[in-house]
């Protein structure tokens, strides 16, 4: 949604990490953490499932209200629960209860994180300082319509290679159960002239991390 127009100004101030000022976003937040560890789906997946939210629906909800339809969506996607079951608020013993999150483990799983570098994958095709261009459309060359990182926004603009990440899984495959796919990763920076038709400060830059399938040379 980044660079759409008719959302209103953006404000430094109001950004930053969600507050949780009622108890349901607690839960929200609480039940997507342990549902997760029922090691069913994947982070990229998450993402997927928060994207393919119906457009009247994700432009209404607030963020947590976000997790919580997506969470449903996939706890029946992945066969964790029926729709007849979330409907009725089943809580009867499901098999996966032994994967079941402890609050005692919360930490550990927090501080252990989920990495996503690999040492596989193909050689790298640009170095820092090469000039390189983004495909256009910035769609999912692997699902049609599915998930991708590369913004629509910076669909075609030409940037510059900062530094290499090493190599990486890949959203656009992981978020449909395709694989990891790991490629070389790139932070790239763009000027803000090639990202929007009338940059307040054209000459700001936007520094993204994309992937090399992402990439082209300019």
């Amino acid at each position: 949604m980044g660079g759409r127009f008719g959302d209103g100004p953006v404000r430094p101030e109001a950004q930053g990490i969600p507050q949780l000022s009622e108890d349901w976003q607690a839960r929200a937040l609480a039940l997507t953490l342990a549902s997760g560890a029922l090691g069913r789906w994947n982070i990229d997946m998450s993402r997927r499932a928060r994207e393919q939210l119906a457009p009247p629906d994700y432009a209404r909800f607030s963020y947590f209200e976000k997790w919580t339809a997506a969470l449903a969506d996939l706890l029946v996607e992945t066969g964790a629960l029926s729709r007849e079951e979330l409907a009725a608020g089943d809580t009867t013993a499901r098999p996966m209860a032994d994967k079941t999150l402890r609050a005692e483990q919360v930490a550990g799983v927090l501080a252990r994180g989920g990495p996503a570098d690999r040492d596989t994958g193909p050689a790298p095709r640009f170095a820092p300082g090469d000039v390189v261009r983004t495909l256009r459309p910035a769609g999912n060359r692997l699902v049609e319509g599915g998930h991708t990182r590369l913004p629509a926004y910076a669909a075609g603009a030409q940037g510059r290679v900062l530094r290499r990440h090493g190599s990486h899984v890949l959203p656009d495959a992981n978020a449909h159960g395709l694989g990891e796919a790991p490629e070389p990763l790139y932070a790239v920076a763009f000027p803000a002239s090639e990202l929007w038709t009338a940059p307040e400060h054209p000459r700001d830059e936007v520094i993204l991390d994309l992937w090399q399938s992402y990439l082209e040379p300019a």
